[in-house]
């Protein structure tokens, strides 16, 4: 298979299972044993979070401009008089304590994330058991706005990114669900999933991209640049479908397909085909 077929395929694989509640890392995961190739090679690593992170940042561009002027304002009218800051920019540092856990859980557990746990029986078993606690928390009563998302509140759900770190989990799924289980409603938890994505998308495109360029193998700068593309421009119509579609309906379809492709993983790797 080519380069360019299999950016633009690793592209659309990276943005559906990045925004859907569905599990990126396993999707990928899965899509190297059946791809072949080196497919978690630099060229790719770089260019599908370049490629996400832009989609977050295009499509919530109002809302990160909103964030600039509300901080640049409260800043100079109120100093660190937090009580009185806007709700735009409580919600900007809501999404900043958000990012620490994962943060912290990447700089200390990630090798030894990388060494033991990417596998595809930790993968299915993920996906079954972390879809049914998301059918669980969003069978749950939700009435919170995105409005009142506190403090606490982010670190809970910023908590649920860092256990997401672990293949098969899902970081949207994990964050969903934590968002959910905390009342708030489908469309609030789906959207401040998607905006806490960006700093720690960001960090990983920079950290990636920090290694290919000390690594010896160089970077390909045109599948790099048709994965990123791919990337954002499915990305982008996912993060858009996925909020229509949640304004009326529930995360039930992807809680029955997780348990589904979970069984379908196990059942690959103990036949040796995955």
């Amino acid at each position: 298979m080519g380069e360019y077929t299999k950016a633009i395929i690793l592209g659309a694989i990276q943005a559906l299972s990045e925004f859907l509640p569905v599990s990126s890392s396993g999707h990928l995961l899965i899509s190297e044993r059946l791809l072949g190739g080196n497919t978690a090679s630099p060229t790719f690593d770089v260019g599908l979070h370049v490629g996400t992170l832009l989609a977050v940042l295009i499509y919530f561009r109002a809302d990160w401009l909103a964030f600039a002027r509300g901080l640049s304002t409260d800043l100079q009218d109120h100093g660190s008089d937090v009580r009185r800051w806007s709700g735009d920019t409580r919600l900007l540092v809501a999404i900043a304590l958000g990012t620490i856990p994962a943060v912290i859980a990447g700089f200390l557990l990630n090798s030894t994330i990388e060494t033991y746990l990417r596998s595809p029986i930790v993968v299915g078993v993920n996906l079954i058991a972390f879809g049914l606690l998301l059918g669980w928390a969003d069978g749950l009563a939700g009435t919170r706005g995105l409005g009142s998302m506190t403090y606490a509140a982010a670190v809970l759900v910023g908590i649920a990114q860092a256990v997401a770190l672990m293949p098969g989990v899902s970081r949207s799924g994990a964050t969903m669900t934590a968002a959910r289980a905390l009342s708030f409603e489908r469309d609030a938890a789906a959207r401040f999933s998607f905006l806490l994505s960006a700093p720690v998308v960001f960090a990983a495109a920079v950290l990636e991209l920090g290694k290919a360029l000390v690594g010896d193998e160089p970077l390909a700068w045109g599948p790099m640049l048709v994965g990123a593309a791919t990337a954002g421009l499915v990305g982008w119509l996912v993060i858009a479908g996925l909020l229509a579609f949640l304004r009326t309906r529930t995360l039930r379809v992807f809680v029955w397909y997780r348990i589904a492709l979970g069984f379908v993983v196990i059942g690959g790797a103990l036949a040796g085909v995955l």
